[in-house]
């Protein structure tokens, strides 16, 4: 059954504005979960592009960092590559170089995906980890508070990419996916999860991305091409955070530099 979304866009004119603004969304999403529930459950990407936004909300010059209670922070990654947490493609390497290794987040509060592990090992211990953190039954998903995702030049999001098996993985909360055109493997959260989360939001850069974020929001419904389609989430709302580049093919922000777009699928 077609369901309908609300895409909000904002654009933003630097890499600099942009990762502000991504550590400002991070920031009030913790914020309020852990005024509402004493908690705060939050996914990350890796890759480059947030790579500013985590050195922003660790920097004690900034306002970020005082804002958090890093004790009832719970930080989990939306993907992983199958790689040890001492490699250079490591994203837990990435978040613990520019985050992790600056702020007083508990040990305990950090989930990360064991890259260095058997795929299938490594999926199926993530997925008892979000089951003993989110204490779940049967066929719960988490609710995370915010899942923060970017979109590569082929459409993909999380490790979810074109024609691979897991995006037929709807019972699942992680899975091992064999990337053919990378010859790797990921461990990644599968979309239901991501589409049970409370927030979700895009941080897209680069004019690479344009023609393929055009075609994510405006083209026919072809998840199987473009995956990042498959994220509709249940709130019925989802946030897109974009500089110029990778916006250019989308139809133009108001003065205010934001966007809506209403998208039934």
């Amino acid at each position: 059954m077609p369901k309908t979304i609300t895409v909000h866009y904002y654009v933003k004119n630097d890499l600099e504005m942009l990762s502000a603004t991504a550590a400002d969304w991070i920031t009030s999403a913790a914020e309020q979960a852990i005024a509402a529930c004493g908690v705060a459950r939050i996914a990350i990407s890796g890759g480059n592009t947030p790579r500013r936004t985590f050195e922003l909300l660790a920097d004690p010059a900034q306002p970020f960092r005082q804002r958090i209670d890093w004790s009832r922070l719970q930080l989990f990654w939306v993907d992983e590559r199958c790689v040890p947490p001492e490699d250079k493609d490591s994203n837990y390497r990435m978040t613990r170089e520019t985050l992790l290794s600056k702020v007083s987040l508990p040990a305990a509060n950090i989930v990360r995906m064991e890259g260095e592990l058997d795929p299938e090992e490594a999926a199926s211990r993530y997925e008892s980890a979000l089951r003993n953190k989110f204490r779940l039954e049967g066929a719960e998903l988490p609710r995370f508070d915010l899942v923060l995702l970017g979109m590569g030049d082929d459409g993909h999001t999380a490790s979810l990419f074109p024609h691979s098996a897991g995006l037929d993985s709807m019972m699942r909360l992680a899975v091992a996916n064999h990337v053919e055109a990378k010859n790797s493997w990921r461990i990644t959260l599968t979309w239901p999860v991501i589409n049970h989360a409370s927030g979700v939001f895009f941080l897209i850069q680069g004019a690479s991305k344009a023609d393929v974020l055009r075609n994510v929001l405006l083209g026919p419904y072809q998840p199987e091409q473009y995956p990042s389609q498959l994220i509709r989430p249940e709130s019925g709302e989802l946030r897109l955070l974009l500089d110029t580049t990778a916006a250019a093919k989308l139809p133009p922000a108001g003065s205010d530099g934001s966007g809506v777009l209403e998208l039934t699928r």
